[in-house]
């Protein structure tokens, strides 16, 4: 803060003149009064980011300064110059919220080492002040948190549609945020004092996903010993969540639409339907056309589910929205854990912007956790952070050796890519999609690789030993 107001206050005008130099120095906008009385006008008119004032002073000493400065300008830093042997007054004005204090006769480094610390303190406290308010208003959305164009329009989505009973399917990477968005849209529709629903079908084993979605009746298996409410009733009059669609198996996929389109569903065991009034959102971290492609998900079951898309972005497509993830989730566990945490310093924000987060939110989440367990102070710095995010890791770069005898290049070119095609569908378990940004390729280009080298659900390509 190089450009930052300072306001000098002393009666004595060598001293005046002492500070005035050596702050014009350090190319900070100085002003100067010769007294408390002409300060306390000063800081009436202006807005400084610090004051320095000296304590003793006639009619109105440097006290009477720092309380006033402190209800006139809350945010302002103000250091004290105190005469040597003269602590109790310094306490005094510590306690009353002075950031630190000088005793004369000073240093030159000493006054310009102690504006330096005051004045980033300042810049923290209202820059934390400032992501705390873009929270509580334009950039929070329930619990979504974010200003980026992607992320925005996220939010403009949930509001246009809330009310609707049009299905809803939201894609994205694990960790985005998907049953947030779900529970946006139930709880600003006419259906929040109705039940929210949330299941994940990946966690359900397959011989009872369909009882625990519509329910059976006693008597239908061995062991239904009374009858059950499925999901699908549970969630009457209100929202239904059904995460990891495509682990739903093929066979009930067809119940599933059935129930979508009729608005009715059949208990197992049951001999009649039953109706119900319910929205669906349904959610996948997995490649939708490659799902309906390799028959995962049934063709009709998705365009019934798909009626309006939500894609969340992945974490590093919104870098601009980490510095409000951080406030938030520094927020949230400095108040669960009981620290005072403000922030963190600017090198270990600058760490948290540059990873690359394969985790998303929940990552980040976990590690701002983490943070605020072993951190020490009310800022919080790089030593805070895991190994994984201080020590990233750089891109290395290709070392080949050329045989003696010369090689195929284009053959040699194919074996490579058709390696690197493998290796990202195989860190990514399968998904398209994210192998393709992984690659920094476009979905059809990834997509047009894979069948040239006959990759993908058939492929037939050697992994690399």
């Amino acid at each position: 803060m190089a450009d930052a107001r300072i306001l000098v206050v002393d009666d004595e005008r060598s001293m005046r003149e002492v500070l005035f130099s050596i702050l014009k120095k350090e190319g900070y906008d100085v002003t100067v009064t010769d007294g408390g009385e002409a300060a306390i006008e000063a800081v009436r008119r202006e807005a400084f980011d610090a004051i320095i004032t000296d304590v003793r002073m006639p009619k109105v000493d440097g006290l009477q300064v720092l309380k006033a400065a402190k209800e006139l300008s809350p945010n302002t830093v103000v250091i004290m110059i105190t005469a040597f042997g003269s602590s109790e007054t310094a306490v005094e004005a510590m306690k009353l919220g002075a950031y630190d204090y000088i005793t004369k006769p000073f240093k030159y480094d000493e006054v310009t080492l102690n504006i330096k610390r005051a004045l980033e303190r300042k810049r923290l406290r209202d820059e934390n002040l400032n992501l705390k308010r873009q929270l509580e208003t334009q950039y929070r959305f329930e619990n979504i948190i974010g200003k980026s164009p992607k992320i925005v329009e996220v939010f403009d989505t949930i509001r246009k549609i809330a009310d609707s009973l049009s299905t809803v399917m939201i894609t994205g990477e694990s960790g985005t945020g998907k049953e947030l968005v779900a529970q946006a849209i139930h709880f600003n529709s006419h259906r929040r004092d109705k039940a929210f629903v949330s299941v994940n079908c990946g966690a359900i084993p397959e011989g009872l996903m369909e009882s625990e979605l519509f329910g059976h009746v006693k008597g239908a298996f061995t062991g239904a010993v009374a009858n059950k409410v499925g999901l699908f009733s549970a969630a009457d009059g209100g929202t239904l969540f059904l995460d990891e669609i495509t682990e739903i198996p093929t066979l009930l996929q067809v119940k599933l639409l059935r129930a979508i389109q009729e608005r009715e569903i059949r208990r197992v065991g049951d001999t009649k339907d039953m109706k119900v009034e319910v929205r669906l959102i349904a959610a996948t971290n997995k490649d939708l056309e490659a799902a309906v492609g390799d028959g995962t998900l049934r063709e009709d079951l998705f365009y019934r589910l798909n009626v309006i898309p939500i894609h969340l972005p992945a974490l590093r497509e919104r870098r601009e929205d980490i510095p409000l993830l951080v406030a938030h989730f520094l927020q949230k566990y400095g108040k669960e854990l009981g620290k005072e945490v403000r922030g963190v310093s600017p090198e270990a924000l600058a760490l948290l912007e540059q990873y690359h987060w394969p985790g998303n939110i929940r990552e980040l989440e976990n590690v701002v956790e983490r943070a605020v367990v072993l951190g020490t102070g009310e800022i919080l710095g790089v030593d805070a952070l895991p190994e994984s995010v201080r020590r990233q890791r750089q891109p290395r770069g290709v070392d080949l050796d050329l045989p003696e005898e010369g090689m195929d290049l284009d053959a040699t070119l194919d074996q490579i890519e058709a390696r690197i095609l493998t290796k990202a569908l195989d860190r990514t378990k399968g998904v398209q999609t994210r192998a393709a940004e992984l690659l920094r390729l476009s979905f059809r280009q990834f997509r047009y690789k894979l069948q040239k080298h006959k990759l993908g659900k058939d492929r037939d390509a050697e992994p690399e030993k």
